[in-house]
């Protein structure tokens, strides 16, 4: 029965999801309302799933994802804002949600009260990055944002741990709660680079797209199980694992690059809906919990509110504020309109519902799980719609990026270009055995006049001679990836030109072998 109850969560939120995406709105947003609404029908069952399949299944891929598109150089450059948001800002919210929530809501204790701070605590970019996506955000306002989602879930979490093994009487591997959070973030980190090392060594001696795809979408489960495991940070070592393999990628096979990039957009969508999707059907059955009649619900609605507004309010002030005081974006530099989005991109999501899920039983369970689906749906309501005005509003346009975006490619373009002339060169000097001389001054006429491998190819009159032909396009192929690799790696070109390049040098040699 269950299985057919995710079947139809899952068909009807990419439904809903895509008449979503036709009509303009943000999908996000449809789907958990109509989620919501649907959870009111009379005699609907239950839909509820344990909160380790949530933490273990649905965010490993979507972390995953996202670090495979990020970059070390981005991390490093971002440093300082990434770590005050995805971790100084955690920490706040937590410390402010629930001392405010202590004082707000009757009859819950200081450390139930923090318990529910740690579980609100989390900000979900998804929601935000798709808005930034889609309107066109600066890339350093992306890499930022990107940045923090992916340190802001494991700190989150490792606060959740504390606070309920102080409010449960529980242990952890650690008392002390500094160097638990160190153990975490360190093996973590060193489980993930460990797999992603190991990953990338046996791809590399795969040589099949299928397989190799196959591997990558085990990567992120293994990563977070294994990490758990070790009681280490799962989140963390996910995402090390995901940018290990993201910067290393420029090493594997055309077809696998080019398969990766759909099967992992197409997970991407089909998670992001499913879990907006369970947020919203939750709506009904939370409120039941709790049992409220009469006057109760006017008790429960206003330190909702209240608790709502706070953690809001906290992400903006604590980015204003620390920028006022010129700490937090002091290397960046950040205008103020990139700062003010930056404030506004604090919707809740999948890690609060799912912590509130896995909230073990304690004095104000019902209260912490029903107080944290208001807030995260609350920051969706009203965040999720006034993202896009305020950024359209503020008109974030950077002429000085576009500049040197257009000098980036120009520069990609010339690197792959000098690399394909050197390897054509000695090519053309020394040809294969079996390449007769009018062959090479065939192939080195149309690679300079930026011929097809598929048009080169169809010129050539026998098989033999056209797997010669197309043989030599794939080592001009390779040593242009190596080259834009190179270049990237030593700071001559930043990763998103990379990536571009890459993307049109693997539709190029699939073309070439569609006619082999």
């Amino acid at each position: 029965m269950r299985a057919i109850q995710l079947l139809l969560v899952v068909v009807g939120a990419i439904a809903v999801a895509a008449l979503a995406h036709k009509k303009g709105l943000q999908s996000s947003l449809v789907v958990v309302v109509l989620a919501a609404l649907v959870s009111f029908v009379p005699g609907l069952p239950r839909f509820e799933l344990p909160p380790e399949m949530i933490l273990g299944v649905v965010l490993p891929p979507l972390l995953y994802s996202a670090a495979l598109d990020f970059s070390f150089v981005s991390l490093t450059r971002n440093l300082r804002p990434i770590l005050g948001l995805g971790v100084g800002l955690v920490v706040a919210s937590t410390l402010v949600t629930g001392v405010v929530a202590w004082w707000v809501v009757p009859g819950l204790a200081l450390v139930p009260a923090l318990v529910l701070g740690s579980v609100v605590a989390p900000p979900d970019a998804v929601a935000a990055l798709a808005v930034g996506r889609r309107l066109g955000l600066p890339k350093r306002l992306m890499a930022i944002l990107t940045g923090e989602s992916l340190l802001n879930d494991a700190a989150a979490l490792t606060i959740f741990t504390l606070t309920v093994a102080a409010a449960t009487g529980g242990h952890t591997v650690f008392e002390n709660p500094l160097l638990l959070f160190g153990y975490g973030v360190l093996v973590g980190s060193l489980i993930g680079l460990a797999l992603g090392f190991v990953v990338h060594w046996i791809r590399q001696r795969l040589r099949d797209s299928g397989l190799e795809t196959a591997l990558g979408l085990v990567v992120p489960f293994a990563a977070y199980l294994f990490a758990e495991e070790l009681h280490a940070s799962g989140v963390l070592a996910v995402v090390a694992a995901g940018l290990t393999l993201g910067h290393n990628d420029t090493s594997a096979g055309f077809a696998t690059r080019l398969q990766g990039r759909e099967v992992w957009k197409s997970l991407d969508v089909l998670l992001e809906a499913f879990v907006f999707a369970y947020m919203g059907l939750q709506c009904r059955f939370v409120f039941a919990d709790l049992h409220l009649t009469g006057t109760d619900w006017l008790w429960f609605a206003l330190p909702a509110l209240a608790l709502l507004a706070t953690v809001i309010l906290v992400r903006p002030l604590w980015v204003l504020l620390t920028y006022g005081q010129n700490k937090l974006f002091r290397r960046e530099r950040l205008p103020w309109p990139y700062v003010l989005v930056i404030s506004w991109t604090g919707m809740r999501g999948v890690v609060t519902m799912a912590a509130a899920a896995g909230v073990p039983p304690m004095p104000g369970r019902d209260l912490i799980q029903a107080l944290a689906f208001v807030i995260a749906v609350g920051t969706l309501l009203i965040q999720g719609p006034s993202l896009p005005v305020l950024i359209r509003g503020l008109a974030l346009s950077d002429p000085a990026e576009e500049r040197e975006d257009l000098a980036n490619a120009e520069r990609a373009q010339q690197i792959s270009r000098r690399a394909a002339k050197k390897t054509l060169t000695k090519l053309v000097k020394h040809p294969p055995a079996n390449a007769d001389p009018e062959l090479m001054r065939r192939f080195e006429e149309q690679i300079t006049a930026k011929l097809t491998a598929r048009r080169a190819a169809a010129e050539v009159s026998t098989p033999a001679l056209r797997e010669i032909m197309l043989q030599l396009r794939r080592d001009v192929l390779a040593a242009q990836r190596l080259a834009l690799a190179t270049a990237r790696d030593e700071g001559k070109l930043d990763e998103d030109t990379v990536r571009r390049e890459l993307e049109r040098l693997d539709y190029e040699e699939a073309a070439a072998a569609a006619v082999s």
